[in-house]
């Protein structure tokens, strides 16, 4: 984790009380799949829909509210992880963007080429690289994880001058483990090979750079930092512009607007540049700063906050005898995968369900570490997650629910 020693507080009751979700009571451990939105977000979308907002292009003013939207958005998710606008693709989720990036980077590949990919990321991350190299005539080559600890083995190792990409995560969405990613993308440039870094799990929970990561495209999911239901893949415009995606004959050729299917949500836009907003005025800061400082600045201290409880969370599940805490990652994000003794993982969801926590189980898409780790028969694992609003009493509930489970009861 980066250093949150000098970080300034964060006012966690203050965020927590623009989350109306949180009013239902629930203690929400499943932002690794998706976070609560806070109001102004909400507020945002709901004013663009309440707005007259027509298709883009056209000569009057509820198109251009929609192209100063998309631009809005654009602006902002460079300000989040320090890109351009003009390198920022938007569209409905990661997978799809993948899928579109996939097609159009495989063009340049052809029988004996290599694609380097992780036994530790989400599927998203592999199943697109995975047919796409296929199409190709390409091979992959995995890059396996330690069962004990959940780190990447020997990532550097595979890659070789037959590799033509190399796809990694900047932390995964089952175990938290952060990869050396500024390591695995210099070995990748160092022999010409482009590198494609989800960073989905990794942007809700620390400052990034992307120039200081070396990832050529780096992608994340607005809905991960209590956004609304929409992607971005950051890159270079230089690089995007030497890309041809599949699309339609008519739609605009230029960058980034060529790599983006059919008409945006318009309404989810703003609700993007709130979130980002949001997050840059966690903290106090002055008032000329722009707000690219402001979001650095208020990620160390988010990544401070949750770095706290996260570690009452971890010391909780560890002190229970019949819990058992997968991975031990050196350098993670607030994510953990448990298991039960006596207890399925459906079925300590379920009971925690019951008792007004919410965590995920199953394999969360991280299909191949689920495979390495021998549990997909045995239905998977548990996983909680610590977001920006998650507080102390919700982990002392978590606990005690996860107790209770340990105790005999079942849903």
């Amino acid at each position: 984790m980066s250093d949150t020693s000098t970080a300034p507080p964060l006012d966690l009751d203050g965020l927590r009380a623009q989350v109306p979700a949180l009013g239902e009571g629930i203690a929400f451990f499943d932002g690794p799949g998706g976070t609560q939105v806070p109001a102004p977000v909400a507020d945002a979308v709901g004013a663009m829909l309440g707005s007259a907002v027509s298709n883009r292009h056209g000569p009057h003013h509820a198109s251009r509210r929609a192209e100063e939207a998309v631009a809005a958005a654009r602006h902002a998710v460079a300000d989040l992880v320090g890109g351009v606008p003009e390198g920022v693709v938007l569209g409905p989720s990661m997978t799809h963007l993948t899928y579109v990036m996939a097609g159009a980077l495989a063009k340049g590949w052809a029988e004996g080429d290599e694609v380097v990919l992780t036994r530790l990321d989400h599927d998203a991350n592999v199943r697109p690289w995975v047919q796409a190299a296929a199409r190709a005539g390409a091979s992959v080559r995995w890059v396996d994880v330690d069962p004990a600890t959940g780190e990447l083995v020997e990532p550097l190792a595979a890659v070789t001058d037959r590799t033509r990409l190399v796809a990694v995560t900047g932390a995964s969405n089952a175990l938290g483990t952060r990869p050396d990613v500024a390591a695995i993308t210099a070995a990748a440039d160092a022999v010409g090979a482009t590198s494609y870094v989800d960073g989905v799990h990794l942007t809700p929970h620390a400052p990034v750079d992307v120039a200081e990561l070396g990832a050529d495209l780096y992608a994340l999911s607005l809905y991960k930092l209590m956004g609304p239901h929409m992607a971005a893949v950051v890159a270079d415009p230089v690089l995007l512009e030497g890309l041809q995606p599949d699309k339609l004959v008519p739609a605009s050729d230029a960058v980034p607007l060529r790599f983006e299917h059919g008409t945006p949500p318009f309404e989810l836009m703003p609700g993007a540049t709130a979130a980002v907003d949001l997050l840059a005025g966690l903290v106090p800061g002055a008032p000329d700063d722009d707000r690219r400082t402001r979001v650095v600045r208020s990620a160390a201290a988010l990544e401070a906050s949750e770095e706290r409880v996260f570690a009452r969370l971890l010391d909780g599940l560890t002190g229970v005898d019949a819990v058992t805490v997968v991975g031990a990652p050196a350098r993670r994000t607030p994510t953990v995968s448990f298991r039960v003794a006596g207890a399925s993982p459906r079925e300590t969801s379920r009971w925690l369900g019951s008792r007004g926590v919410a965590v995920s189980d199953g394999d969360y898409y991280a299909r191949e570490l689920v495979e390495v780790l021998g549990l997909r028969a045995s239905g998977g694992m548990v996983r909680a997650g610590v977001a920006p609003y998650t507080s102390d009493d919700d982990v002392d509930r978590l606990l005690a629910a996860v107790a209770e489970v340990a105790d005999g009861a079942r849903v």
